[in-house]
């Protein structure tokens, strides 16, 4: 007796790390249904510093003077090394009342004033000078270094068809085991991700007289960032 078989829809859901929700898809006869990840690792292109400048004095003027000294430091160790103080920009400015605390009783003591500059560089080889000249300024509380790619959509492009690809080595598997083969592409979705890691925030600390050292982040690399993408996908079945 031959084994009845009719309109057959085959689903096979590809579930890994990155596994995204599914979206609602209606499934046509004789199709297979997968879903699978792919990821790209580009080099970064772009440094991102970023430090802020924080006083404290008796008055609100003594407070913005202190801080438009210190930046006008900033402005010069970035003058120094070939950068246009205009290529960076200003995330906030703020001047705040500081109170003390004591027995219960709030006391002024002082106005500070915050401010905080962001700087990116595609020239990876003048991040050691800035921030060691910074450091040696002793103008910023602390900074941090952060490596992005900008020009990403060509990674996207990548993760997604390495996510193509093994959604469809899946159909053909599955296809194989079952006795068919797979056909067209007849639905597919596409969700892309990069991997971001925070900034982690160092200290800036007057530079002791010693003999110079390398910067820290002198000879090493910056880490590759991370494009996941996730593809689900009905191919129709042969």
């Amino acid at each position: 007796m031959k084994p009845f078989l009719c309109f057959v829809t085959l689903f096979f859901i590809v579930t890994t790390l990155f596994a995204q929700e599914h979206p609602t898809v209606t499934a046509q006869p004789n199709s297979v249904y997968v879903g699978a990840d792919g990821k790209f690792e580009a080099a970064p292109d772009t440094a991102v510093i970023q430090f802020n400048v924080s006083v404290q004095e008796d008055t609100p003027q003594k407070a913005y003077e202190h801080a438009s000294r210190d930046v006008e430091q900033v402005r010069q160790a970035l003058r120094n090394n070939g950068i246009d103080p205009k290529m960076a920009s200003i995330g906030f400015f703020a001047v705040q009342p500081a109170y003390q605390w004591n027995n219960g009783k709030q006391k002024l003591i002082g106005y500070r004033v915050t401010t905080n500059v962001i700087l990116k560089l595609k020239d990876f080889s003048k991040v050691g000078p800035i921030t060691e000249q910074l450091a040696e300024a002793d103008v910023s509380e602390s900074q941090t270094l952060n490596y992005t790619l900008e020009n990403i959509d060509e990674a996207k492009n990548k993760a997604v068809e390495d996510a193509y690809r093994r959604a469809h080595n899946s159909a053909e598997a599955l296809a194989r085991a079952s006795g068919r083969s797979v056909g067209e592409l007849s639905y597919a979705s596409v969700d892309t991700f990069e991997n971001v890691r925070p900034p982690v925030p160092h200290f800036a600390m007057r530079a002791a007289a010693a003999p110079a050292a390398p910067a820290p982040t002198e000879e090493f690399t910056p880490q590759n960032v991370t494009v996941t993408a996730h593809v689900n996908a009905v191919f129709m079945l042969k």
